[in-house]
């Protein structure tokens, strides 16, 4: 059942930082908040395309988000976290279809998302909504802890 009272809006770093950061943390399973989630980190997510980081709010408080970006090729999406109170209310729903909605609009054909192996109820919402498990990719990762020189 969809909340009518519920508002899916662009992200402001002034105004919602903080809040998405406290939602973050307090995810019980299949978000974990890194050094890619520092005020500095968000604000370069901000330069490239700010219409993809969404948050979901009643009542002036944030209770949901989703981060989408587009590299003109393929799309990724990202930190879908809905706060527990919330859920079940199609609140994570209505931010994944307009995060995808706005991906479409830039021209992007495929998408990407990293789900923990683990997180079982977020694997299933995110099959019940037509996403499947490539299993014929392997996700490999490097982190950097330098930024190279120049």
């Amino acid at each position: 059942m969809i909340n009518p009272s519920i508002n899916i809006r662009d992200f402001s770093f002034t105004n919602d930082y903080d809040s998405i950061l406290k939602l973050w943390q307090g995810i019980e399973t299949g978000l974990k908040v890194g050094r890619s989630d520092t005020p500095e980190e968000i604000q370069k997510k901000l330069e490239h395309d700010p219409d993809l980081f969404l948050v979901a709010e009643t009542n002036n408080e944030i209770i949901g988000s989703v981060i989408g970006a587009f590299d003109g090729r393929r799309g990724m999406i990202y930190h879908l976290a809905v706060h527990n109170k919330f859920r079940g209310q199609g609140i994570g729903a209505m931010l994944l279809t307009e995060v995808e909605m706005r991906l479409q609009a830039k021209g992007c054909l495929k998408c990407l998302m990293h789900v923990l192996n683990d997180n079982t109820e977020a694997i299933q919402f995110y099959q019940n909504r037509g996403w499947r498990i490539a299993k014929e990719d392997v996700v490999l990762v490097k982190e950097f802890y330098s930024v190279p020189p120049g």
